[in-house]
């Protein structure tokens, strides 16, 4: 049975989803191509129709989940509350791809490596064009130094069985971001 084309672009959109998922909420070794397609509602056999590897689909899911994780209204400040939340520590598969794998992508092929670099080149700009106006590079400086906070932040709080220091760490590291960032619009 031939698949129209927008039938193929849907199956291969909810190809990429599960995978996000999953990869994000239990790491890219944890998975298999059989549980990515059973989640995406495919068969199995499916999944060379679309993709050549597993490690394909590792590098397009970062690509796609990247992506996807681009979205927001330019508001650092909601941004940085959001990021640095219980709620988004709590739900890593629906988080931020950067901090829930960016540990695992050095274990990966040059194709998912560059995806992160690509991704995180995308998001420091973003953060950069957000913050107050400074000089350039007291704005790229500010992004760079937020995004990596944020992130190891996240990770920090993520690894940790005392939920006190786990908020805590997101709320200092908030409390820490907003204090240069409000130091750097003085410039």
């Amino acid at each position: 049975m031939k698949v129209s084309r927008e039938q193929m672009a849907e199956n291969r959109r909810r190809i990429l989803d599960a995978a996000s998922v999953l990869f994000r909420d239990r790491g890219f070794d944890a998975v298999s191509v059989a549980e990515v397609m059973k989640v995406a509602g495919l068969t199995h056999g499916g999944f060379y129709g679309h993709f050549g590897s597993k490690d394909d689909l590792v590098a397009q899911t970062l690509v796609h989940a990247l992506a996807v994780d681009a979205g927001g209204n330019g508001d650092f400040n909601h941004y940085l509350r959001t990021y640095l939340s219980p709620r988004h520590r709590d739900n890593p598969a629906a988080g931020c791809p950067v901090a829930g794998l960016a540990a695992a992508i050095r274990h990966q092929t040059p194709a998912a490596r560059a995806a992160m670099t690509e991704g995180l080149r995308s998001q420091i700009a973003r953060i950069e064009t957000a913050l107050p106006e400074a000089p350039p590079a007291d704005r790229r400086q500010a992004a760079i130094g937020s995004w990596a906070a944020m992130i190891g932040a996240v990770i920090l709080a993520r690894a940790i069985d005392d939920p006190a220091l786990s908020d805590e760490i997101l709320e200092q590291t908030r409390a820490w971001i907003e204090a240069g960032i409000e130091e750097g619009a003085a410039l």
